[in-house]
């Protein structure tokens, strides 16, 4: 059955790892796809140690702007886990110079995929609007950004859940 699960939470809440269960319980081979690039080595060794707690079902895509077109392409799979929004809008926001049109049609293009999907996605997204005010704009901007993303896909969602402390809150 295709659902869209949103999960949201701080960072190391436990919600990749609450992703990747519900991912598990769908049957058939599993697509990670994976916002995050590979630009120094302490990165390497988070993805490679991400990749280590993945089964054999587990196929890795990593695509760090185009979504929508993995997503699309992803026949075949029991079910994708999208890791994660946040770096993904962080990569937009930088493909796209800051331009939050552009960023924010990108997410509005996910939410309607999504919709369209015929195979459960599981998304995973930082919940960034629960600290302080970010002392520069471009902080702000992300911030500003991601809760408005965090939205968008939150109302496609047929799940959405909070992760803190490894508890998983179901808010929708």
């Amino acid at each position: 059955m295709a659902r869209t699960v949103f999960i949201t939470g701080g960072a190391r809440s436990g919600k990749s790892t609450f992703a990747q269960q519900q991912a598990e319980a769908c049957p058939g081979p599993l697509l990670y796809l994976a916002a995050a690039r590979v630009e120094d080595a302490e990165m390497a060794a988070r993805i490679q140690a991400h990749r280590a707690v993945r089964g054999a079902r587990w196929q890795t895509l990593e695509e760090p702007l185009e979504i929508v077109r993995a997503l699309s392409g992803a026949c075949g799979y029991g079910a994708v886990l999208f890791d994660c929004v946040t770096l993904w809008l962080s990569n937009l926001l930088f493909h796209h110079q800051e331009d939050q049109t552009l960023i924010l049609n990108a997410v509005d293009q996910l939410a309607a995929t999504l919709t369209q999907l015929e195979i459960p996605v599981f998304i995973v997204s930082n919940e960034v609007g629960s600290g302080i005010v970010p002392e520069n704009r471009l902080a702000r901007l992300f911030r500003d950004l991601a809760g408005t993303a965090n939205q968008r896909l939150a109302a496609v969602a047929d799940e959405a859940w909070l992760v803190a402390a490894g508890c998983p809150l179901r808010l929708k």
